[in-house]
């Protein structure tokens, strides 16, 4: 068996359907299940049984041994949330305690850490566990994966096998309850449809020109395979960097996504909202050098042909939601 957290959510149940596609079926469930606009991530997905998040541990403390390999991405996502409580209890507290267990239990252990962590890059953007402890996030989700990442690296005891991935700014299907937090290319798909225009956040930094500011895009077909690809492998226990190596404009993506859906661009630019503007990363480029020593070699979903097929075989096809 196979336990996912985090799995009515958007990686986690885009995970469901890749760990379906590779032939794993006896796989549980682990979310809070009582948010109705989700349900549609897991319907129809083959798996053994759904589980609320607060009954993990005990249930591991009576199945464990049923259990192959656990991955862990339940968390508290929201950027804009600043209670400082919110996320000790969800992200720092609750993914220590998961960690004991597969410690406890002899359990492999692939969690999500995020690029959050990197803050504006003033130590770069590589996946080394020395600058860990220096590592300044922008807000409390980044500090809280940072701190967890921390923690996991000062254990004298870990899991046979672990692995953080510091995901970057993934994008893709299952990602509509997400609201504000959602992807640019999801919002742009929805604003240039209902509107015919886009509106981006303008540049407050003197370093970029509106539109400018640039991120590592993921597509997270490419995070599945890089965690299926962690799950059957198991290279060498630390943090991995799951970005593609490559920054991109936001004028860039909201371009192709206007092409996507055949359209003639038609961008303006809006203030950053303040409650998040001094907390704005404006570049973040990961270093995938490690993951590729270790043998991940396939090569990563182009933002163009990531946005084209994200916009025409799911966006288009399922309605704005």
């Amino acid at each position: 068996m196979i336990i996912v957290t985090g799995a009515a959510g958007f990686i986690g149940s885009n995970l469901i359907t890749g760990l379906n596609q590779s032939g794993y079926r006896d796989i549980l469930l682990v979310d809070d299940f009582t948010r109705p606009d989700r349900l549609r991530n897991f319907t129809g997905k083959q798996f053994t049984a759904l589980l609320d998040r607060e009954d993990l541990a005990s249930w591991m403390q009576e199945h464990h041994r049923q259990v192959q390999m656990v991955i862990h991405l339940g968390a508290r996502t929201d950027t804009t949330e600043f209670s400082w409580e919110v996320f000790l209890e969800l992200n720092l507290d609750y993914s220590k305690k998961i960690f004991k267990l597969c410690v406890e239990f002899g359990l492999p252990l692939i969690y999500a850490s995020s690029a959050a962590t990197y803050g504006l890059g003033e130590h770069g953007y590589v996946d080394s566990h020395r600058v860990v402890p220096d590592l300044k996030p922008l807000n409390p989700y980044g500090r809280s994966k940072n701190e967890f990442d921390q923690w996991v690296l000062e254990q004298e005891k870990s899991p046979f096998f672990w692995a953080g991935l510091k995901f970057f700014n993934v994008y893709g299907p299952n990602e509509y309850h997400k609201g504000r937090m959602a992807s640019v290319v999801y919002h742009a798909y929805r604003q240039i449809r209902e509107t015919g225009k886009m509106k981006l956040f303008r540049s407050h930094h003197p370093d970029f020109e509106d539109g400018a500011q640039a991120r590592d895009f993921i597509y997270v077909k490419d995070v599945v395979d890089v965690i299926l690809f962690m799950m059957e492998k198991r290279p060498e226990s630390g943090l991995y960097n799951l970005g593609t190596g490559l920054a991109s404009t936001f004028g860039d993506l909201v371009k192709y996504t206007f092409e996507a859906l055949d359209k003639i661009p038609d961008i303006s630019f809006i203030d950053t909202p303040e409650d998040i503007r001094e907390k704005y990363q404006y570049f973040t480029k990961a270093d995938v050098s490690k993951l590729r020593r270790v043998g991940y070699s396939k090569p990563f979903t182009s933002l163009e042909e990531g946005v084209r097929d994200y916009t025409k075989n799911y966006l288009a096809v399922q309605g704005i939601h």
